[in-house]
C-alpha cells in the first residue's frame, strides 16, 4: 500500500486557507475548546488561540464556572462560556453553528470529564481528541467505541501505547523477518481500529485514515518544537481547520505541516505561544 503514502506539501489544500471577501465570521466556522478547572486552563487556551489564528471565524473556550474569570482575563478575541458538565455541553451544542470541538488539553481525568467526552462524541461533531481525552479513551472502552469518522486522535508515543497496546507492542518488537513493521503500518492499523484519523506525533509524524491513506510530516529539523504546549497548539490548529470545513485527514496533515512551518519560521527560542503568532508570516510567504 505504499502508493497511498503522500509526503509532499502539494497534497495540502492550502488555497482553502484564504477567506472569502463576502463571508462573515460564522462562514468560517465556530470551534469550541473545553478546558479543565482552576489553574488548568493554559493548554486549552493555547489550543483556542491556535484555532483562532488558523482561521476559525469564532472560537469559544468552555470551562467550569470557577475557572471562567481566570480564562476570561487571559483571552480577548476567544469567547468564554460556562460548561460545567455534560448537560451544559449538550445545551451549548444545540447551536448548529458550532462546527468543531477540541477536548483533552488540560481537561482532567474525572468521571465528569469522561461524561463530557461521551456527550461530545455523541453529537457527531468534527472533534479533535488530545492529551487527557486520549487517556480517558484508553481507560473506557465505551468511549473508544463512540469514535466516528469525523474524529482526529493526536497521540504522542506514550498515549499511542495506551490507546493501542497491541499495535505499539508490535511496533517496538525487534524485526526478525522482513518487511519490518513501520510507524506508517502502525498508524494505519490504529486508524482502522479506531475508525477515524490518527496523527501519531513525533519528528516523523504519521497521519492515517481508516482506508489506509497516510502521509508523513517531517519535523526533525525543528527540535525546538519539543516544548511544553506545542502539541496543544497543534490540536488547536487541526480544530480550527475542521471548523472551517476541512476533512479530518486534510485538517490533520495541513495543521501538522503549518505547525512545522511556523516553527521553522520562528527558529530557536520558540515557545508554544509563538506558534500561532508566527502563522500570519507563514501565510504571507505562501501568498495567501
Amino acid at each position: 500500500m505504499t502508493d497511498a503514502i503522500k509526503i509532499t506539501p502539494g497534497v495540502f489544500p492550502l488555497a482553502r486557507l484564504s477567506k472569502s471577501n463576502t463571508g462573515h465570521k460564522f462562514s468560517h466556522g465556530h470551534a469550541l475548546v473545553l478546558s479543565g478547572g482552576v489553574g488548568q486552563g493554559g493548554a486549552a487556551r493555547l489550543a483556542a488561540r491556535g484555532a483562532l489564528r488558523i482561521g476559525a471565524g469564532v472560537v469559544t473556550l468552555g470551562c467550569p464556572s470557577a475557572a471562567l474569570l481566570e480564562n476570561a482575563m487571559a483571552l480577548d478575541a476567544v469567547m468564554t462560556r460556562k460548561v460545567p458538565d455534560a448537560a451544559a455541553l449538550c445545551a451549548m451544542l444545540a447551536d448548529p453553528r458550532i462546527t468543531a470541538l477540541c477536548l483533552g488539553p488540560g481537561l482532567g481525568l474525572s468521571d465528569q470529564k469522561r461524561d463530557l467526552i461521551k456527550s461530545a462524541l455523541a453529537s457527531d461533531r468534527a472533534t479533535v481528541l488530545d492529551a487527557d481525552a486520549l487517556t480517558l479513551l484508553s481507560q473506557n472502552s465505551d468511549l473508544f467505541d463512540l469514535l466516528h469518522a469525523r474524529c482526529v486522535l493526536t497521540p504522542h508515543a506514550g498515549e499511542f501505547a495506551r490507546l493501542f497496546p497491541d499495535i505499539a507492542a508490535r511496533l517496538s518488537a525487534d524485526a526478525t523477518t522482513g518487511p519490518a513493521y513501520s510507524k506508517v503500518d502502525a498508524t494505519r492499523d490504529a486508524a482502522a481500529k479506531a475508525g477515524c484519523t490518527v496523527l501519531f506525533k513525533g519528528p516523523d509524524t504519521v497521519i492515517a485514515q481508516p482506508d489506509g491513506t497516510a502521509c508523513i510530516n517531517h519535523s526533525a529539523d525543528t527540535p525546538w518544537l519539543a516544548t511544553a504546549g506545542s502539541g496543544d497548539v497543534l490540536a488547536g490548529f487541526i480544530t480550527g481547520l475542521l471548523a472551517r470545513g476541512f476533512a479530518p485527514l486534510e485538517a490533520a496533515q495541513t495543521g501538522a505541516w503549518l505547525h512545522t512551518e511556523a516553527a521553522r519560521s520562528f527558529g530557536p527560542g520558540l515557545i508554544a505561544e509563538d506558534l500561532p503568532e508566527e502563522l500570519p508570516k507563514v501565510f504571507r510567504e505562501l501568498g495567501l
